[in-house]
């Protein structure tokens, strides 16, 4: 709200300096906390489907929000104030069990796990609480002496290619996926009318992950996803730059399949890299990995305005930049079926020997124990 009351340059930049932070660490560390309290089998639904949904809606509403207001003051207050209402969530939310035990503190890890089982009208059998604190108190509490940093993921060779893979996926998916939604002007319609239809694709999106990712895999589907919203990109590019009379429709129908891809991947990434930082820096991890995307995602207006250049030139930039991104999965290893890194160590390790065209869907799957880390 002080953004958009802000009357000089000084007040406006601090403002949006707080709001970023606050935009990006709510929805970092609620999609982290919700994935741990899920159940592995139902992570894909329960994150999916929520964030499909309403973010769909969301989009879908807001350009005719601002047609209907017809005023940028009043439009940015209405679609501000309900960000107060987030505040009250933490009255409710716990504190991520995972972390609390990466920090020795099991005790109040099994207090939230019974305020959860509460809520859900079950109760957690003794014998699981015991073998919890059995197990914490020998692989775990041994190591709560140390205090984990973000650095932490760049000083081992392993973890470090990991961690930069994710970082370089997460500045190319952020980067196009901003300057595919952006890209509503020159194919033929109302910028508001191709924003709303290409907006309408993210729900469709998160219903092909629910009905792929825990059988395909999560590496097949961000990689597949990606390199399908490069290829339909760059051919929305050759279709303007080589036909005479280009159809809109045709223009059209290729940004939104470009769009519905991106989206798949986007959606299918982030929980991607949740899963592989491990617990103990997982919430520094993600957030720099997303940190990242957003400061890559500059560029998109400049890259859409080298269409002044020659018409195709973004699309086919766009296209080649999430094709490099396809290929960049393809050397992270998968996560699902599998127990994910506690420490900075079992990170190290993870997915050792996995070959990179070695996918869930062609293989029989194997669920790695904690054991198998720790040995």
């Amino acid at each position: 709200m002080v953004t958009v009351y802000s009357t000089d340059p000084t007040c406006f930049v601090m403002s949006r300096f707080v709001a970023g932070c606050a935009t990006d660490t709510n929805f970092v560390m609620m999609y982290i906390i919700v994935m741990e309290y899920i159940r592995p089998k139902m992570r894909t639904f329960g994150l999916n489907l929520t964030i499909g949904l309403f973010y769909c809606l969301g989009c879908m509403a807001v350009p005719w929000v601002a047609v209907a207001l017809g005023n940028w003051w009043l439009f940015l207050s209405v679609i501000s104030l309900p960000n107060l209402l987030i505040i009250s969530f933490y009255l409710y939310v716990p504190e991520s069990a995972q972390w609390l035990i990466s920090k020795g503190r099991t005790s109040k890890a099994i207090e939230c796990f019974k305020e959860i089982a509460r809520y859900n009208r079950r109760t957690i059998p003794a014998k699981a609480i015991d073998s919890l604190k059995d197990y914490c108190e020998k692989h775990v509490d041994a190591l709560t002496g140390k205090h984990e940093n973000l650095l932490g993921l760049l000083k081992t060779p392993k973890l470090r290619k990991k961690t930069l893979i994710l970082i370089f996926k997460s500045m190319v998916m952020t980067l196009c996926y901003d300057a595919i939604s952006r890209n509503v002007n020159g194919l033929g319609y109302s910028p508001f009318v191709v924003f709303t239809i290409t907006s309408s694709t993210i729900f469709p999106a998160c219903i092909f992950i629910l009905a792929t990712q825990d059988r395909v895999g999560r590496k097949a589907l961000a990689s597949g996803a990606l390199f399908v919203s490069g290829l339909f990109t760059i051919s929305s590019g050759i279709f303007q730059a080589f036909m005479e009379k280009p159809v809109p429709i045709i223009i059209l129908s290729l940004a939104i399949i470009a769009r519905l891809s991106v989206n798949i991947a986007y959606n299918s990434g982030a929980q991607y890299a949740v899963e592989l930082i491990p617990v103990v820096v997982r919430g520094q991890g993600v957030s720099a990995i997303h940190v990242a995307g957003y400061a890559a995602s500059f560029f998109s207006p400049q890259i859409l305005l080298l269409s002044n250049l020659w018409i195709p030139l973004p699309d086919v930039i766009l296209g080649v930049l999430l094709i490099l991104g396809a290929a960049a999965c393809l050397f992270l290893p998968e996560t699902l079926d599998k127990v994910l890194p506690l420490t900075l160590e079992d990170g190290e390790i993870f997915g050792e020997n996995e070959g990179i065209f070695e996918f869930s869907c062609c293989g029989k799957s194997r669920t790695m124990s904690r054991a198998d880390l720790i040995e």
